[in-house]
């Protein structure tokens, strides 16, 4: 692992993004942010980043290595958004896989990724028509590439995502998103996007949960205790 202090963000436009990355920096880390349109620099630069324009669906696997060499760690936070099953395969699988390649190729072992509670089961039980099916396929197969690399990776999968403020507490789940082994009630399944920055702000800082898989939801353990 490099001793620089430059995170960079691949999806930095992203909700979660635009969260942690003034996190970040707070804790003394450079964060560069990777987005697509150059419209948005202004708004990166505001939280405390360095905005670098770059269209992720293009770029190759030697153009992303030059962005990550020297860097402590990369973190992987970008989405189609419920874009078309193509770009959803595009963007959450093939520009992830990229994207671990690339960090490979450059030497920086820290990845971190965000993806969903239960990545690992939905595809094994979603019908192939039902419109979630690319989503949970597309985030179960990055995760699998990366699980398969020597990166130092750090797979985060929340719950369903809210607005709420984070309390900086959660609750963990199993690998299928149980607690306890039973599934969430109501909104025991719901996790801020706030507390998923304050969470992978925790696991970057502190070089937490390495070649673990963290599925977690709102929850009352304190995240420094439940995270390690």
């Amino acid at each position: 692992m490099s001793d620089t202090n430059r995170v960079v963000i691949i999806g930095g436009h992203g909700k979660v993004a635009l969260l942690a990355a003034p996190r970040l920096a707070s804790s003394g880390l450079n964060v560069e942010s990777v987005i697509r349109n150059p419209e948005h620099s202004e708004e990166i630069s505001a939280l405390g980043a360095t905005p670098v324009v770059l269209d992720i669906e293009q770029a190759d696997v030697d153009s992303l290595a030059q962005q990550f060499a020297g860097a402590k760690a990369v973190v992987f936070s970008a989405g189609a958004g419920g874009g078309s099953p193509e770009r959803t395969v595009a963007v959450d699988y093939e520009a992830a896989v990229r994207t671990m390649k690339a960090a490979e190729q450059a030497g920086v072992k820290r990845f971190v990724i965000v993806s969903y509670a239960r990545a690992s089961v939905d595809v094994g039980t979603l019908e192939k028509d039902n419109s979630f099916y690319p989503y949970a396929k597309a985030k179960h197969d990055a995760d699998a590439f990366l699980r398969g690399t020597d990166l130092d990776y750090t797979i985060l999968g929340p719950g369903l995502l809210t607005l709420d403020p984070s309390t900086q507490q959660v609750t963990l789940a199993d690998g299928e998103g149980n607690i306890q082994g039973r599934a969430p009630e109501n909104d025991e399944g719901n996790t801020a996007r706030e507390t998923v920055a304050d969470v992978l702000t925790h696991v970057v800082v502190n070089n937490a949960a390495i070649r673990q898989t963290v599925n977690f939801y709102d929850g009352q353990s304190p995240i420094t205790e439940a995270i390690s």
